[in-house]
């Protein structure tokens, strides 16, 4: 006998309850429980009896993998790994307004144009906006199939007749489902629409895009477990006071999970920039105080920006620690290592960190740059023009090599780039390349410190 039962599930973890509470024991996060309604089955219906068992297969198999789909955005393709895989499920999340639906219609409407079989569904647009979007996107003329749905059933049905080669669903929040009672948006619509969408890819081999909201704390809405779900999960990122957006891989069962892809956004919709350290440094002035060239990787990529530093006379009791683009974490602990090794008092001082562009840097590579800008703001100095810092800071004050080196110096010298203030290895490798660099071995904090102090930076 089936009846049904009221479960609380989490929001953020998934998690089931039997009743409500203020706090998800599994995850710990606070007012994330859900009610939801479930079938029971007593124990007095018969157990089902077990069907045909399942076939297993070795790993050397008959059949050639299906080879990717380009869309021709070689940003897009970077961060997927080349391409959309066949079968695949993607997951693209990102705040209001950001250009997620922008940059999905341009891709498919690319593929379409390379004569595969692309299906939209928009479920926050009709058909008439999103043409409309398209004409001013120049891809007017592009042989994408169009509709705009919620319901569940009649897309799968129509998926399920065509078994196109992509189908990008705009977006899942608006999805919902009939065999649920629960309002469209809410945990239990996401995970079934979610679920239903993946397996039908598995099953057919069409790719399925999701194109998911996020919450205020930048994690996309509904339950985690979509994110388990899918074999790929992209962040579409970037401050609106800028032009350019950044396309983030955090989960990639077929590709790297550290590449990004870089696009500027213009009236004619997203455009590749192909050399973003460009970008990130435009406007950068040369022999600026409190500022500091740092030459970071994101995934194979080398990356240049511009760390930018102030530290001024605070009127408060507890002067204020603002940064942007950084981990607070970091500065905190550059800053205590520049007290406590090197005698750079911050005590009364209000410190400002900012890295230009509104790019996030997390690698501990940038801790050099952030001591050579903070000590350029101190001591009223400017770095050496051209010059490039990269280099971890351990806790005894002595700087770290870090890896690809060679790489990040190679983009520092194609951008004009002719000093590097690093530290090197003992057997000066770097220093045997065939670069036109000079560089500045710093093994340890107090030997920049002696620079600012000598005016020999």
């Amino acid at each position: 006998m089936v009846k049904l039962v009221n479960t609380f599930v989490c929001n953020s973890c998934g998690a089931i309850h039997g009743k409500w509470a203020g706090r998800c024991d599994a995850c710990g996060g606070w007012n994330t429980l859900v009610e939801e309604i479930a079938e029971h089955t007593t124990g007095r219906t018969k157990p089902r009896k077990n069907g045909r068992g399942i076939e297993f297969t070795g790993l050397q198999g008959d059949t050639a993998p299906l080879p990717r789909m380009t869309t021709g955005i070689c940003e897009f393709d970077r961060v997927c790994g080349g391409g959309i895989v066949p079968g695949s499920a993607l997951l693209v999340g990102g705040d209001p307004g950001i250009g997620k639906s922008t940059l999905m219609l341009q891709a498919a409407a690319k593929l379409a144009m390379s004569g595969k079989s692309v299906v939209y569904i928009s479920g926050e647009e009709s058909v008439d906006q999103v043409r409309s979007r398209a004409k001013r996107l120049k891809m007017a003329k592009a042989p994408l199939q169009l509709a705009s749905e919620t319901s569940l059933g009649p897309i799968m049905e129509a998926i399920k007749s065509q078994r196109p080669d992509l189908v990008v669903i705009d977006s899942m929040q608006t999805l919902w489902t009939d065999a649920l009672a629960a309002a469209p948006g809410t945990v239990a619509q996401v995970r079934a629409c979610a679920q239903e969408l993946t397996r039908f890819a598995k099953k057919t081999g069409s790719a399925v895009v999701l194109i998911g909201h996020v919450t205020k704390d930048g994690q996309i809405a509904g339950p985690r477990v979509v994110e388990h779900m899918v074999d790929a999960v992209l962040y579409f990122e970037g401050d609106r006071a800028h032009q350019f957006r950044i396309l983030r891989g955090v989960k990639n069962r077929f590709g790297p999970t550290d590449e990004i892809g870089v696009f500027e956004m213009g009236e004619q919709g997203l455009a590749e920039v192909p050399n973003p350290s460009s970008l990130f440094l435009d406007g950068c002035a040369n022999g600026t105080t409190g500022s500091a060239v740092f030459a970071g990787m994101e995934g194979t990529r080398p990356v240049l920006t511009e760390v930018q530093a102030l530290i001024a006379p605070s009127p408060l009791g507890t002067p204020r620690r603002a940064v942007v683009g950084l981990d607070s974490g970091r500065l905190a602990m550059v800053m205590a290592v520049l007290e406590a090794r090197c005698g750079i008092s911050f005590a009364g001082k209000d410190v400002y960190l900012n890295v230009a562009g509104g790019l996030k840097i997390s690698e501990p590579a940038a801790d050099l740059a952030v001591a050579a800008a903070l000590l350029s703001s101190v001591f009223d100095q400017p770095l050496p023009p051209k010059t490039v810092v990269f280099g971890e800071i351990a806790l005894s004050g002595t700087i770290r090599q870090v890896s690809r080196t060679i790489a990040r110096l190679k983009e520092a010298n194609k951008l004009g780039f002719k000093n590097a203030m690093i530290a090197t290895s003992e057997d000066k490798s770097i220093l045997d390349t065939q670069l036109d660099c000079t560089i500045a071995k710093t093994n340890n904090l107090g030997n920049l410190v002696d620079r600012f102090e000598t005016n020999k930076v």
